[in-house]
């Protein structure tokens, strides 16, 4: 599927977990938005270049780069310094979402990101039509 910014708007999932990302892109997808996925974070930056990316979900724990270490490479880029960041993980603690935070998330959900939780989030950030 090719992506079209007039009419979609673009969510980048980023989970090392197929499975994972399957789920999320199901939910997005269903919700009027198109998908590019990454499996880590050094993917996930490489992928973004050049892309119109609305929103980004994004996994903690992964190889190569992790979440953490992926948004604080984003928000010190100008093409990602600006987009929205879910950040999805397995860990619960208080501290884990605090670090999201200080690292540039702008939400945390525990994984598994329930429909419910996420329908809202896309709501709330899907962009007008651009022109």
């Amino acid at each position: 599927m090719t992506h079209d910014p007039k009419t979609r708007p673009l969510a980048m999932i980023v989970d090392d977990a197929t499975t994972v990302r399957m789920y999320h892109r199901k939910l997005v997808e269903e919700y009027g938005w198109d998908v590019i996925e990454a499996e880590n974070g050094m993917e996930a930056l490489e992928r973004a270049a050049g892309q119109d990316v609305d929103l980004m979900l994004v996994d903690v724990n992964m190889p190569v780069m992790d979440g953490y270490s992926f948004l604080r490479a984003a928000r010190a880029s100008a093409d990602l310094a600006r987009v929205p960041c879910v950040m999805i993980s397995t860990e619960a603690q208080l501290s884990d979402a605090d670090k999201a935070f200080v690292s540039g998330g702008n939400h945390y959900l525990i994984k598994p990101a329930r429909p419910e939780q996420l329908r809202p989030i896309l709501a709330l950030l899907t962009p007008e039509v651009r022109t």
